[in-house]
């Protein structure tokens, strides 16, 4: 299917790419308009990839990181917009230490719901993606991008909220990623063993705790995107100081993964349509007459 509007709403440069990347490229492919959302700049994000740690990086961190944005959408066929605020940074230590003054996370709710409304009402999607309750994993600004987002998910058809944001328009459906799914590893490892060979990702499953739960009893929507796979790589090494192309991210060949598991996962966390689960389409019970 083609024209409709999918937006998916990040917290940093490189989430795009390693969240829902191959399905935002399978539906641009398709037609659709996609926009990429990207809340915080990632000035305060480490080098992680060894090869970029080298003098002068660090002092360009921001700008680079805006270059990199822009190759990656580039690579997934969407559209990226900034939408300002600054990267919190990952507390780390017992006890934390407080989260650094003017930063995203501790921006008051409803100026970061207004200004994604704002982009709401200019963009007007059909579709929305974020992170789950729990961020994908606890960084405050993946947390607070749930926050926001489903606040603007939520306020951007109310005409008396934010008057002064653009008229008001009504998103359809709203959906979290869902990427760390246990089931998927353990297919992949019985594949090596199958084949004789170590699996590189075993470290990730050993760490795998009853407690984390099966994120498989919330998807609800599976989408077909394995011929993306090799742009959502490319997308992600282009985040060059974040990715390093030896790591675990590249670990499993593209050609296992497409056989074997092909899709990504999606839960639906708000609907105004009605639509079947399980799915296999983001813009299911929406229909395509009544696009406005």
């Amino acid at each position: 299917m083609s024209g409709f509007r999918l937006m998916a709403v990040h917290a940093h440069p490189d989430d795009e790419s390693s969240k829902g990347a191959a399905t935002t490229a399978r539906y641009a492919d398709e037609g659709n308009d996609v926009l990429v959302v990207t809340l915080t700049g990632g000035e305060r994000g480490d080098i992680l990839n060894p090869a970029m740690d080298v003098p002068g990086v660090i002092d360009r961190m921001n700008e680079i990181r805006r270059e990199e944005m822009a190759e990656a959408a580039r690579i997934l066929g969407v559209r990226q917009l900034w939408l300002g605020f600054m990267d919190s940074g990952l507390p780390e230590g017992d006890p934390p230490p407080p989260l650094p003054e003017g930063c995203f996370a501790l921006v008051p709710l409803e100026e970061a719901t207004e200004a994604l409304v704002r982009v709401v009402r200019e963009f007007k999607p059909h579709v929305m993606t974020t992170y789950d309750e729990n961020g994908g994993y606890p960084h405050p600004d993946h947390i607070r991008c749930h926050e926001v987002t489903v606040a603007a998910f939520d306020a951007a058809g109310d005409p008396n909220r934010f008057p002064d944001a653009g008229e008001p328009w009504t998103p359809l459906k709203l959906y979290y990623n869902h990427g760390f799914v246990r089931r998927r590893l353990e297919l992949f490892k019985e594949e090596y063993e199958r084949i004789g060979e170590p699996f590189p990702m075993q470290e990730w499953l050993d760490r795998w705790r009853p407690e984390h739960g099966d994120i498989m009893a919330r998807v609800t929507t599976q989408i077909e995107c394995g011929k993306y796979f090799p742009a959502r790589d490319d997308a992600l090494r282009a985040h060059a100081t974040q990715i390093d192309p030896n790591g675990m991210f590249f670990a499993i060949p593209t050609e296992m993964q497409q056989r074997i598991w092909p899709t990504e996962e999606f839960e639906l966390a708000k609907t105004r349509v009605r639509t079947a689960i399980p799915e296999n389409d983001l813009f299911a019970g929406i229909e395509p007459g009544g696009l406005r």
